[in-house]
């Protein structure tokens, strides 16, 4: 015959939704919601209140974040998660049940962190959110019974044929260390089937139903054979406290010899009792979680996993501190991981020629975004921030159409009267382009400006003629001229005696020369168009370093160096209609 949930046989009473035996599913009431709230600080906030004797307690997260759910008791002992410190996926025990803490790791799933318990719970429980990012919602549901119903929590503590009235409890000096108190959960119904509490001599008074008929005593065994114990069965663990039973066999009196157990009276067989056993604690182990998603869902990231020190005791796996693990070597707890590889810029061909022979022109390479499996894909799928240049501008350095000028000289042809000063002009050609000189055009900056110091009437003065040839072609030589002291008329010169010139000072008649090298000037264009007509803007010339036979030198004097730019134009903007 079945037993029922009162422990009766043959009785049909079975546990409804709101655990009670024999209920009808009205005597309890369904608490259920959503936390929506909006969260600013970080860390711990309570979402909702467990009270006591809450089952069948559902907080699901409504989708995948990286919040965590926390689990407390309103004494302060952390359940799960307590302490910022996060717990593995799996059952903790906590308020008289026995909680399922799940979190799903797969990348491709979208439900969040879960506590699932049957209860019920015995005390008053508070359920937090470890606020990181914001809050997807947190669906909370349990179910708790109403007025004047039997607590589900004296159950479990009855023994078969006490009245449920919820009047009698345990014997408080009841040791329940022994016992099985777990309900397991049967996995299709999902209701308690239940292993009770194992019933030992002398623990509670003797019950009788009084529709009972005695048992017949059988009739006495021979007195020569009794029960001995010859020992013990196997312990149930080698560590961490197991079980074992004592074994009885059926011996004779006076030789202890093993016959039968017929021979023995089976009435006064020995009930073996459970003995604990391999009390010494197991050693610890490194405990090691699933890894974490990666950081990244493409290119290298981080992946993080729980690595707990523990121990098993008493058929439990308990938490303890890091240093019992010192033996073993630590898991590591992060690690880098791919995913896939990003799609990346890849350059191509290389820089085109540029689009001009001479100047400022664009040149151009193929710039694309290439998936890692190597297609070509749109630019979209790479990060635009870094897509290299794929045109850009490029100097080929001036056309030969411009006129190279040195400044004027500082001296002017006389010391006296209409006089001339001189600069060089020159075209110049490019060292990539091959245009001809007449590039430049015809109208050739002048190489020679007029100049006065004044009259020359009346005035003595030394007058100082060419100087001849050097003599010698390159290096070091001597030239010499002719110096005469001479007076001024009117479209003349008077020659004067050496001693009326004598009061200033003669001019040199010879000198030293070197032909080779010449050594380096400056040259430069003409000024461009100003690059604004009002309010400022600039003007810039060209500037080279040219040695006697014209070509590019780099002996020149930089301080000498004239200037390749320079403010114009600086008056206001005036209005035009």
């Amino acid at each position: 015959q079945s037993v029922g949930c009162d422990d009766y046989l043959g009785s049909d009473k079975v546990i409804d939704k709101c655990g009670i035996c024999g209920g009808d599913n009205t005597a309890c009431k369904v608490v259920s919601g959503v936390f929506k709230h909006t969260l600013t600080n970080l860390g711990y906030h309570k979402i909702v209140e467990i009270p006591e004797g809450a089952t069948k307690i559902n907080i699901t997260e409504m989708s995948k974040s990286n919040n965590y759910l926390a689990l407390r008791s309103r004494s302060g002992r952390s359940i799960i998660n307590g302490n910022w410190a996060i717990d593995r996926p799996g059952r903790y025990e906590g308020g008289g049940t026995m909680f399922t803490y799940k979190r799903p790791n797969e990348i491709s799933s979208t439900a969040g962190e879960s506590f699932l318990a049957d209860g019920p719970t015995n005390e008053v429980l508070d359920v937090y959110m470890i606020h990181q990012q914001p809050n997807p919602g947190i669906h909370y549901e349990y179910i708790i019974p109403g007025d004047n119903v039997i607590s589900p929590l004296l159950l479990a503590h009855r023994r078969p044929g006490d009245p449920l009235n919820g009047q009698l409890g345990m014997p408080e000096s009841t040791n329940h260390e022994d016992e099985d108190l777990h309900r397991e959960a049967d996995p299709l119904t999902g209701q308690a089937a239940g292993t009770f509490p194992v019933i030992h001599p002398g623990r509670f008074p003797s019950h009788q139903p009084e529709n009972q008929v005695p048992a017949v005593q059988p009739p006495r065994q021979n007195r020569d054979y009794n029960w001995k114990q010859i020992g013990k069965t196997e312990c149930t663990a080698t560590c961490g406290k197991g079980s074992q039973y004592p074994v009885f066999h059926c011996v004779n009196r006076i030789t202890h010899e093993e016959v039968s157990e017929g021979y023995c009276d089976s009435s006064t067989k020995p009930i073996p009792e459970e003995e604990a056993c391999n009390l010494f604690p197991c050693p610890a182990f490194w405990d090691i979680g699933e890894w974490s998603e990666c950081s990244k869902t493409c290119g290298l990231g981080m992946q993080h996993r729980q690595i707990l020190c523990r121990q098993m005791y008493a058929n439990r796996t308990l938490t303890v501190q890091q240093y019992r693990c010192h033996h073993l070597e630590k898991p590591e707890t992060t690690s880098t991981c791919q995913l896939k590889i990003c799609s990346e810029w890849q350059i191509r061909t290389e820089w085109t020629s540029c689009s001009v022979p001479c100047g400022v022109g664009q040149r151009t390479r193929d710039v694309k975004c290439v998936s890692n499996l190597g297609d070509v894909v749109d630019d979209e799928e790479c990060n635009m921030k870094l897509r290299p240049n794929d045109i850009e501008n490029c100097d080929m350095g001036p056309c030969a159409k411009s006129w190279f000028l040195t400044e004027w000289s500082d001296r002017c042809s006389a010391e006296c009267g209409e006089g001339v000063r001189t600069r060089l002009v020159v075209c110049m050609t490019n060292h990539i382009s091959s245009l001809p000189l007449e590039g430049c055009g015809n109208n050739q900056p002048s190489e020679v400006t007029s100049c006065n110091n004044g009259p020359c009437a009346g005035r003595v003065e030394w007058f100082a003629g060419g100087w001849t040839q050097c003599s010698t072609e390159c290096g070091s030589g001597t030239q010499q001229r002719e110096v005469i002291c001479v007076r001024k008329t009117e479209g003349n010169f008077d020659v004067l005696n050496p001693y009326e010139c004598s009061y200033l000072e003669k001019p040199p008649s010879q000198q030293s020369c070197y032909l080779k090298p010449c050594g380096s000037k400056w040259f430069h264009t003409e000024w461009s168009t100003c690059s604004k007509s009002c309010e400022g803007g600039f003007r810039v010339r060209e500037v080279r370093c040219l040695s006697d036979d014209m070509t590019a030198s780099t002996q020149c004097d930089p301080q000498l160096k004239p200037e390749e730019k320079e403010p114009c134009n600086t008056q206001d903007c005036v209005s035009e209609i």
